[in-house]
Order: C-alpha cells, then sequence, then structure tokens
C-alpha cells in the first residue's frame, strides 16, 4: 500500500499529463482560433480535480507541472517571461481552488448536493478567474502591439483573453460539476 505522499505524488503526475493530453485533444478539435495562442481547452479539469481531492497543494503542483509539460512539448512563447506567466503562473494558480476543498467535502458526506455544485462551481471560477488575470497582465505587458491602432491595450487584452477563459470556464464547471454527481466516490479523497 502506497504512503499520502507517495500517492500524492503519482495522482500530481498522472493528472498534470491527463492535462496535458486533453489540451492536446482539444486543440486537435477547437483549433486555434487566437493567432498569439489561448483556446478552449479541457486542460484545467484535472487540475481542479486534484485542488479539489488535495486542496491547494494538489492543485498548484498539477498546474505547475502542466505548465512545464505544455513548454516541453512545443508551446513556443513570445517572450521569456511569457514563459512564467502564460505558463507556470497561469496554470499553477488554477489550483487556489483547492479553498474549496473541505467544504464540498463536507457538504457531500452531507448528502447536499447543491451546495456542493456551487462550492465547485465557485472554486472553477477562482481558478479560472485567476488564470485570466494572468493571461490579462501578459497581454498588456507583453503581447500589447497586437492591439488594433487606437484600441486601449487593456481592452484588447480583457477582449482577447476573455473570449476564450469564459468557455474554459463554462466548459470546466459543467465537467467537474457533473463529475462529482457521478463519480463523487472515486474523486473523494479518503484516509489510506
Amino acid at each position: 500500500m502506497m504512503n499520502n505522499k507517495t500517492l500524492f505524488l503519482v495522482e500530481v503526475a498522472i493528472f498534470a499529463a491527463l492535462a496535458l493530453l486533453l489540451d492536446f485533444v482539444s486543440g486537435a478539435i477547437m483549433g486555434r482560433f487566437w493567432p498569439q495562442g489561448g483556446s478552449i481547452s479541457l486542460a484545467m479539469v484535472p487540475v481542479f480535480l486534484m485542488a479539489f481531492r488535495w486542496g491547494i497543494k494538489g492543485g498548484v503542483l498539477t498546474g505547475v507541472l502542466l505548465g512545464g509539460l505544455q513548454i516541453i512539448t512545443g508551446a513556443i512563447p513570445y517572450h521569456f517571461a511569457s514563459w512564467i506567466i502564460d505558463y507556470f503562473l497561469a496554470f499553477g494558480v488554477v489550483g487556489f481552488a483547492g479553498v474549496y476543498v473541505n467544504k464540498i467535502n463536507v457538504s457531500l458526506r452531507e448528502g447536499n448536493h447543491s451546495k456542493a455544485n456551487f462550492y465547485i462551481v465557485s472554486g472553477v471560477l477562482l481558478g479560472s478567474f485567476l488564470r485570466f488575470l494572468c493571461h490579462f497582465a501578459s497581454g498588456i505587458i507583453l503581447y500589447g502591439e497586437y492591439a488594433p491602432p487606437g484600441q486601449p491595450v487593456a481592452l484588447y487584452s480583457l477582449v482577447y483573453n476573455g473570449t476564450y477563459m469564459l468557455g474554459c470556464f463554462v466548459l470546466s464547471a459543467i465537467i467537474v460539476a457533473m463529475l462529482y454527481s457521478t463519480a463523487r466516490n472515486v474523486l473523494m479523497r479518503k484516509a489510506y
């Protein structure tokens, strides 16, 4: 039987790899509609699952590993700072959804599924919003030159990053809530 630390590290690696695979599949299906990167992807779903399973530490570590895997497998950033902001930081902060781990688990144990769904969606919103803020800042700092003439750089970054991040949030919230409604016994961490 694995101890908790080993199990934690194994799950981080597996869920980060699953997130990368989902990102590849999403990219193949959805294509890249945004010329400087970004797409509606399912990559955040495994990060949210780890955040709701192991808390902030599990979610952040899974997200940071995902960002690194994306770089290793061919993400070509415009600027070195983009590696940090758009990959490591942006996917790492998704793990802060784990602040809701205890509220989700308590709600599920009490059989209050609507309350659990509220906390799940709240966590997905928090993680998605924090990721959006990273891309928004990067858009202003690093990609402002792509703004159409006369358009404020902040508005350009808001629209550019907001369009795909809104789609990522909605898709992730639906999928994670559905997974917890159908497979909560598998997804909830038990004492080992």
